[in-house]
């Protein structure tokens, strides 16, 4: 699609799904945190393993360069995280194959200069992008057209990882010169690995597309389950996607508060079988598919407190069968990430649709917790967005996400009834 943008047709929040959800694969963010992580302790043969599985799935980028050695690493980290509906090549069975290679997970992971916030900001499927001109992976001496008016989740089938790359970055400005791919194998593996992740369920989730159950309350999830519970979109929320994101969130930030705790972080074993499993399913940019600079990157995640990493939504409006940048709160995001400030959300907020896809443990919407914000009470932020300090920055209510440390609950609903 090039051109101007579409006349309105639909509602997003009641869009059928592409295929199957590859909003499933969103968990790579913290796939990737534990494979540097557990770098640190796995030893040298474990290092030579994982070394040989990185070097079978690489992807070199326009203007990779030269990585630096463990702890030679220094300064701000933005990576790009995708996940393809892909059926290529997966073990697994996934449903019909829809023939397609779509990017229906982005996110971009900031680690600030001084390595003491990191930021995850996920990108709707079906927002509308300018897609820059690319270089054809097949042929490095081809240059791709740009277009307008294209989804994000159609990049990566047109132009290849590099591709998205390059369309996040001009999106918001940000200079990306590490990317990893995955797809839906991994995610099994992975939640496996760990042992599954303790989520909570706010309200029983019925989804007959993807065959999940799940009663009110705490449930461990893992394998197919946990595959199941990222991938339904019918149940939660509203039904859209924007929720699904929040829903997810909830699964997210339980994991890395998992994957952080002693429990696991000194547990050799467990942790040498998530950094095979991560590195057996992803597919990385030369910069990143080298264990040294995957250490390093570990190092500066591990030290980040819970409440100063923080997940949010690009900030979007409905458009037609889409969502377009909300710009005057994606501004405000974006400015704030890029100078490093800390980010406080607002207490309440609204996102494209109205639904919510996750409260607090005590059945609020999610909110930020006391330690992400100052010690003095203060209202709410406004819309526009305003600096409350030389070094915060509250964001708009139109900014959806929440802090890892917060104890979040999925809104389940039976809209998945067929």
């Amino acid at each position: 699609m090039t051109g101007s943008r579409p006349a309105p047709l639909a509602r997003h929040g009641r869009l059928r799904s592409p295929g199957l959800a590859a909003a499933i694969v969103r968990v790579v963010a913290i796939g990737l945190c534990v494979v540097v992580v557990a770098g640190l302790s796995v030893g040298a043969i474990a290092f030579s393993r994982i070394d040989g599985n990185l070097r079978q799935r690489t992807t070199t980028l326009p203007g990779d360069t030269d990585v630096p050695s463990i702890g030679a690493y220094s300064g701000t980290v933005n990576l790009l995280l995708v996940g393809s509906d892909t059926r290529t090549g997966q073990k697994g069975h996934y449903g019909e194959n829809p023939g397609s290679t779509l990017n229906d997970v982005n996110i971009l992971i900031h680690i600030s200069e001084d390595h003491t916030k990191a930021t995850v900001i996920s990108f709707p499927r079906d927002l509308y992008v300018s897609r820059p001109a690319c270089t054809n992976p097949g042929d490095t001496k081809e240059r791709l057209p740009s277009a307008t008016g294209v989804k994000i989740n159609s990049v990566l089938e047109f132009g290849g990882l590099g591709c998205v790359r390059d369309t996040v970055a001009s999106l918001t400005g940000m200079r990306i010169p590490f990317a990893a791919l995955i797809t839906f194998d991994g995610v099994v593996e992975m939640s496996n690995a760990v042992g599954g992740v303790p989520v909570c369920v706010a309200k029983p989730i019925r989804d007959d597309y993807t065959g999940l159950r799940l009663s009110k309350g705490e449930h461990s999830l893992q394998g197919t389950t946990a595959l199941k519970f990222l991938r339904t979109r019918h149940g939660v929320g509203d039904g859209s996607d924007v929720t699904r994101i929040s829903s997810q969130q909830v699964f997210l930030s339980s994991l890395v508060r998992k994957i952080k705790s002693d429990s696991t972080l000194t547990d050799v074993t467990k942790l040498y079988g998530l950094a095979i499993a991560a590195t057996q399913s992803m597919n990385l940019s030369s910069s990143l598919a080298n264990v040294d600079t995957m250490v390093s990157i570990g190092r500066a995640v591990a030290q980040i407190p819970l409440a100063q990493f923080v997940l949010v939504q690009y900030p979007t409006t409905l458009y037609g069968d889409g969502l377009v940048p909300n710009e005057k709160s994606a501004t405000v995001l974006i400015d704030a990430v890029k100078a490093d400030k800390k980010l406080t959300l607002a207490k309440s907020q609204k996102g494209a649709t109205d639904g919510k896809g996750s409260v607090d443990e005590s059945g609020s919407s999610a909110s930020p917790s006391p330690s992400s914000s100052s010690s003095s009470a203060s209202p709410s932020p406004s819309p526009s967005g305003s600096a409350s300090s030389s070094d915060t920055v509250d964001l708009p209510d139109t900014v959806v996400g929440q802090t890892v440390e917060q104890q979040t609950c999925s809104v389940g609903n039976d809209l998945g009834r067929r």
